[in-house]
């Protein structure tokens, strides 16, 4: 079948079909994968079988995301182009800000900040699969891109899933994918133009490590210009190679670690040790009980070192960015606020040597 790049101007139900009869030539294509293929958003290949295992919620944040809280033990998956993030926990701790427009979950087991004035549309699917019935709220941006999904486990509770979606099912079970403008990022000024004593006064100035991206914008730099400029002080670059081996050293050692992956609209944190890591191909996995991690290496660019100060000293982190410039995934030691960085954790983060610069 030659569904690729086809673009669908006829109804749900003919994209729908059409899916189907890829996912008959392809039974483990995932449906991230299928859009691409169809020439579709996501959202719009999700939406397709409403009314077939699929329902369209309201886009009540403030009061669906503390509701999952009820459904009991499930796995929530954040994702960019290069790096999926996959947790298991209860979804607990929830906290939404009076705007609206930021969201919070902070336990032990599942941790997120979510920005929320970017998520759009929200579905409960329950589809069969080889592996059995699987359910799960899937949030989608206004392209139509995954922001953040939750999938029921075992031992989540059924019952609340079926009230959940009786409560929050939404008056119009339709998409209408919304005519968006793209977001024009603004261009990084030429790096002569940088007051860099000025930017490295106020990242030697920073108390907080939270007041970071609000010292880049008031410096007028963008993260990776930032790292490039600040000196090696604060900031190294390393080599891409090196990013399996922290991970392995820290499973070997059993540092507890803090792995961040997010996208525009929402970033999930993994805290604790790591154990069971695999290479798939150029995938390097970690494949724990409560905690998986999908990274294509091939996608990295660049792996830097970076220390910023804070008020119990300094905390350092590896960073690491794809071609664009994006943020991939972030690793720092685990740790409470208020406490010192563990002396482990600098150990294994210094440990590999920082890239010569190009002469």
């Amino acid at each position: 079948m030659k569904a690729e790049q086809k673009q669908f101007q006829n109804t749900a139900q003919d994209l729908y079909l059409s899916w189907q009869a890829l996912r008959e030539e392809q039974p483990k294509l995932r449906a991230r994968d299928a859009a691409g293929r169809l020439g579709v958003s996501e959202a719009e290949l999700v939406a397709s079988r409403i009314g077939i295992n699929t329902v369209r919620l309201t886009s009540d944040w403030a009061n669906l995301l503390p509701a999952l809280g009820g459904l009991g033990r499930v796995m929530v998956l954040t994702r960019n182009e290069h790096c999926v993030h996959e947790r298991k926990g209860v979804y607990r701790e929830v906290t939404v800000t009076r705007s609206g427009k930021m969201g919070l979950v902070v336990s032990p087991d599942i941790d997120l900040r979510m920005f929320l004035s970017g998520w759009d549309s929200v579905f409960a699917i329950t589809e069969e699969t080889a592996m059995g019935t699987q359910r799960s709220i899937q949030i989608f941006d206004a392209d139509g891109v995954a922001a953040h999904k939750v999938f029921l486990t075992s031992t989540s509770d059924l019952a609340i899933w079926e009230s959940l979606i009786s409560y929050f099912r939404a008056s119009e079970q339709n998409y209408l994918k919304p005519d968006v403008q793209p977001v024009h990022t603004l261009a990084e000024r030429p790096d002569h133009l940088v007051d860099v004593a000025g930017l490295q006064q106020a990242w030697a100035g920073l108390k907080d490590t939270h007041h970071f991206f609000a010292m880049l914008q008031a410096q007028g730099v963008s993260r990776l210009q930032a790292l490039r400029l600040v000196g090696k002080q604060w900031a190294e670059p390393l080599d891409v190679s090196a990013l399996p081996a922290i991970f392995e050293g820290a499973a070997q050692a059993q540092v507890p670690i803090m792995v961040f992956v997010g996208n525009r609209h929402c970033i999930q944190i993994h805290s604790g040790p790591v154990h069971n890591l695999r290479w798939l191909g150029s995938w390097f996995n970690v494949l724990d009980p409560d905690f998986n991690l999908h990274l294509q290496t091939a996608g990295i660019h660049q792996v830097w070192r970076v220390r910023k100060p804070g008020d119990t000293g300094l905390v350092t982190s590896w960073e690491v960015f794809d071609q664009q410039g994006d943020v991939i995934v972030q690793l720092f030691g685990a740790r409470k606020p208020g406490i010192p960085e563990r002396r482990d954790w600098r150990e294994l983060a210094e440990a590999a040597p920082a890239l010569e610069p190009d002469v």
